[in-house]
């Protein structure tokens, strides 16, 4: 039940303006998170027996198909990101930062889907599930991305443990 009654077009408008401030807020944090922060053997970003050292993005997801397509937010937003579409340079400091800034990229994606469950407050129970739906289409390939990359990328630099 949404707490709050508006018109259609102002909740539409609102729904809008929401997922704008959300992405721009949740990006502005996260870079402000020293790079050391983002370990790629930690928790969140370490690679799981699942993912079958990347095998499951390939196979099932045909990632190598679509991820080209996907934006980076590191031209989009100008915040002097890190560029990850493909590698600039060549020496191990840039490696590490390339392995932490997937990192940075996986939790920025993570948080903005946690958003979700907020435009229950103002939509119908049924526009409050397509704003779910959005978070998690808009976010799931860009989290894929990430984590196929960081495997990928270990693996070429003869690196990387599989975690359960």
């Amino acid at each position: 039940m949404r707490l709050i009654h508006l018109p259609t077009f102002w909740t539409v408008v609102i729904d809008f303006i929401a997922w704008f401030i959300i992405h721009m807020g949740v990006v502005l944090l996260i870079i402000h998170i020293p790079p050391k922060s983002f370990d790629p053997e930690g928790g969140l970003y370490r690679a799981r027996k699942w993912e079958k050292n990347g095998e499951i993005y390939t196979r099932i997801f045909k990632i190598r198909k679509w991820k080209g397509y996907l934006p980076d937010g590191s031209k989009l937003l100008k915040y002097g990101g890190f560029p990850k579409k493909r590698l600039e340079e060549k020496d191990d400091l840039y490696f590490a930062s390339f392995l932490q800034e997937t990192c940075r990229a996986e939790l920025t994606h993570w948080i903005i889907m946690l958003f979700g469950p907020l435009f229950f407050f103002w939509n119908k129970p049924g526009v409050g599930l397509i704003m779910m739906f959005y978070a998690l289409i808009e976010n799931l390939p860009l989290i894929m991305t990430q984590r196929y990359n960081r495997i990928r990328f270990k693996r070429v630099l003869g690196g990387g443990t599989l975690s359960s």
